[in-house]
């Protein structure tokens, strides 16, 4: 499997290009910011499926131009999709961001399977950055979103989070996952859920 990060967007965001050895088939998370450069490292390709973590706004914004470029579907968690095509509830417009995304082609349920050729990965609903966050995994991997970062976690201050379910989120859905298990979160550097489990505050204690 190829992993390849791109950094857009005013956040910082990590936008994910997954694919199989080959460079295909390709499946896009994450297209924050910048379609230019999310289109140009496709390299012609047409994404599986875009999956948007959640519905933030830097998270998206290059969601309906990439879409549009490709005809690929965007999937969305179905407790983040009817606030994605809307400033407000995308949180941009706290921001001064007028950041919407399409309407979603597919609302993601907890345990739905998301494919890209012979690539499989499980959505696994983590709320609490937002009540539609989700995790993707599979194939010794994480996508975390704003779940979960090296160290810390997504914030849950913002409108629709929620600190006592991002806990419970951590506890009951990342944290009995392998030690080995990559995690490849929205903002920031990769990590492991054994290096989570040693250091992350958020994570339960025995």
């Amino acid at each position: 499997m190829q992993v390849r990060r791109l950094v857009v967007g005013p956040l910082d965001t990590n936008c994910w290009v997954v694919s199989g050895e080959d460079g295909t088939p390709v499946l896009l998370i994450d297209p924050a910011d910048d379609g230019a450069t999310v289109l140009d490292a496709l390299d012609g390709a047409v994404p599986e499926a875009v999956v948007l973590t959640h519905g933030h706004f830097d998270h998206l914004a290059a969601a309906g131009e990439v879409c549009a470029a490709t005809g690929a579907p965007l999937l969305v968690h179905e407790a983040d999709a009817s606030f994605v095509t809307c400033p407000t509830g995308t949180g941009g417009a706290l921001f001064g961001f007028d950041v919407t995304a399409p309407h979603p082609d597919r609302e993601l349920r907890d345990g739905d399977i998301v494919t890209a050729g012979a690539l499989a990965f499980e959505v696994i609903h983590t709320p609490g950055h937002t009540p539609g966050c989700i995790c993707l995994y599979g194939h010794g991997r994480l996508f975390s979103g704003d779940t979960l970062f090296a160290g810390s976690v997504g914030r849950s201050d913002f409108p629709r989070g929620d600190a006592y379910a991002l806990r419970r989120s951590i506890a009951e859905r990342l944290a009995p996952l392998p030690d080995d298990t990559a995690v490849h979160p929205g903002h920031g550097p990769d990590t492991t859920i054994g290096r989570e489990r040693a250091v992350n505050p958020f994570f339960p204690r025995a």
